[in-house]
């Protein structure tokens, strides 16, 4: 195995569920170099991917589908914050979501729909009709919570996000 396919694949070990743009800027290497090697370690059987959102996250062997989604969502700076609070509540509502987090509602409503796709959170309605999320597989959840944290560019992005939101509701 070449170096750079060898720093890749550590890299990736190191991060489970590094997209490909994070791997790129980390390692600092050309995209079509990334691309290429990634290739041969899929190939090779070395790494999995789930693909969510436009975006493909690469995790070594080892993940079941769920995990490598939930572990994908768990990246992303507004979806962790919206699992943590479904965590210390069972049921938030998405008015309580949307206030924790200080996000609009359609910002929530847009996530929460991507964890129920990914099958990390189910919706409900109580008798009042209000939505209300809770998770499908909390105590996984909660351990996979600890093994990865949102990258910088997630994080920017959702703080991008919150800024647009805010700049709409007043």
């Amino acid at each position: 195995m070449s170096d750079v396919r060898r720093t890749v694949h550590s890299h990736v070990e190191s991060h489970p569920g590094v997209h490909f743009n994070e791997l790129v800027r980390d390692l600092d290497i050309a995209t079509g170099q990334a691309q290429y090697h990634l290739r041969r370690l899929r190939r090779a059987g070395r790494l999995d991917v789930a693909e969510l959102r436009d975006r493909t996250h690469y995790f070594p062997q080892g993940y079941e589908s769920w995990e490598r989604r939930t572990i994908a969502l768990l990246r992303r700076e507004t979806v962790r914050g919206i699992i943590v609070v479904a965590l210390e509540d069972p049921e938030p509502s998405a008015a309580d979501l949307a206030a924790e987090l200080d996000v609009a509602r359609s910002t929530i409503s847009w996530h929460v729909s991507t964890l129920v796709e990914a099958d990390v959170a189910e919706k409900c309605y109580d008798q009042h009709g209000r939505s209300h999320v809770t998770l499908t597989r909390p105590e996984e959840t909660r351990r996979l919570l600890d093994e990865v944290a949102p990258s910088l560019s997630d994080r920017l992005v959702d703080r991008f996000t919150r800024l647009i939101d805010d700049t709409f509701r007043e």
